[in-house]
């Protein structure tokens, strides 16, 4: 009992400094590769950052003074606030393990995670009202009009899915984590406009939820079901004077609802060429998510491996990369103006980043009355030379 008591009591003998994290202002990558060559190419800085110069000191600015420590006596030259961001979005350009990290920064793995942890949650507090607010101050009339001009899909104004994003097994989760693919995830749940912006987003789910079991728990389901999403009037399709709700665009397993479209199931629409062409247009429109979701992992390649960082952190990486996705759609800070990463081909989604399972949900007799409308549309007035 004594001797427990003492251990208690005597600290604990600190590891021997490493002689290598000592070269870090010398040897670092910060210091030679971002400060002297990087600095200066600005295709290479972006390809290492994801983000040009200008971008890249604009986040800073937002988060500079939170994540600055000041010298003291055990540290006298503290990790400056711009290597502490540099290296936050370097794994998350990448996801390379933190003692990986390590040997290129010259900072140990152990107080990487804690400078990732610490500079996403910063980030995470500052984009999310710059880049992505909140859903009922969205024109939702100009995300109506840009569906139908771009995917031809009147009346529409975002489309809806949800991806298992692939993590290390949390301590102690059990089940909670482990999906139907048979691996640990947790679920990003997304609302996307017609050009891949993401406009609502729901993070940190357990893998083995479903698509319709998540989204009625989350805020927008909510605020959608209780008619608060800001969701505009109901107005007459084009040519015809015929008004139907603005809708929202899912897969099977969403619950048909009057401002929620799903595709009929195969075997109904088996033979059935009315059928066959909704679900052709509704599909087509509702690829912005797989779009999306591609480009988000194309950009950020961390979401191509098992993320391997505590839940919480986790949940804050996926949000602040869907802001620094949102900044990077809108051409923000870009110098032509132009979006920088644009889909050259239909991209294909990373195995770390799968669908969720498809579930029947309910249907509701509004739902299925607005759905009739828009299969009749198809087929008449808003009838393309492409669809058959």
């Amino acid at each position: 009992m004594e001797n427990e008591l003492l251990m208690n009591i005597i600290p604990k003998k600190r590891k021997p400094f490493n002689s290598l994290f000592s070269t870090r202002n010398s040897e670092g990558f910060f210091k030679n590769l971002i400060g002297e060559h990087l600095i200066n190419d600005d295709e290479k800085f972006r390809e290492f950052l994801r983000l040009n110069r200008k971008q890249f000191n604009f986040i800073l600015s937002l988060v500079q003074e939170e994540i600055t420590k000041k010298p003291t006596l055990r540290v006298p030259e503290p990790i400056s606030p711009e290597e502490k961001l540099a290296l936050t979005l370097r794994f998350l350009a990448t996801g390379e393990s933190f003692r990986s990290l390590a040997f290129s920064f010259r900072i140990s793995h152990s107080y990487i995670s804690i400078i990732v942890r610490e500079t996403l949650a910063i980030l995470k507090q500052k984009l999310m009202p710059l880049f992505l607010p909140d859903p009922c101050k969205v024109d939702f009339k100009t995300k109506a009009d840009e569906f139908y001009q771009k995917w031809n899909f009147p009346n529409c104004i975002l489309a809806i899915d949800g991806k298992h994003v692939r993590i290390q097994c949390p301590s102690n989760s059990g089940s909670l984590f482990f999906n139907y693919k048979e691996y640990i995830s947790v679920v990003l749940l997304a609302m996307v406009d017609a050009n891949y912006k993401f406009i609502a987003i729901d993070v940190g789910s357990f893998g083995r939820e479903g698509d319709s079991g998540i989204f009625l728990k989350s805020n927008m389901g909510q605020q959608i079901l209780n008619c608060t999403f800001g969701i505009p009037a109901d107005c007459a399709l084009p040519g015809t004077d015929i008004k139907v709700p603005h809708v929202i665009l899912g897969d099977q397993a969403f619950r048909l609802h009057k401002h929620i479209l799903r595709p009929f199931s195969q075997k109904s629409a088996k033979g059935d060429s009315k059928k066959t062409i909704f679900n052709y247009r509704l599909s087509r429109a509702r690829r912005v998510t797989e779009n999306a979701f591609g480009l988000l992992s194309k950009v950020f390649r961390v979401f191509f491996q098992p993320i391997n960082i505590n839940t919480t952190t986790c949940d804050d990486l996926i949000i602040v990369a869907c802001c620094l996705h949102n900044m990077l759609r809108d051409a923000y800070l870009e110098n032509n103006g132009k979006v920088f990463y644009q889909l050259d081909s239909e991209e294909p989604l990373n195995a770390n980043m799968t669908s969720l399972a498809k579930e029947s949900g309910f249907l509701s007799t509004e739902g299925v009355a607005v759905r009739d409308i828009f299969k009749e549309y198809f087929v008449n007035e808003g009838a393309t030379t492409w669809q058959t």
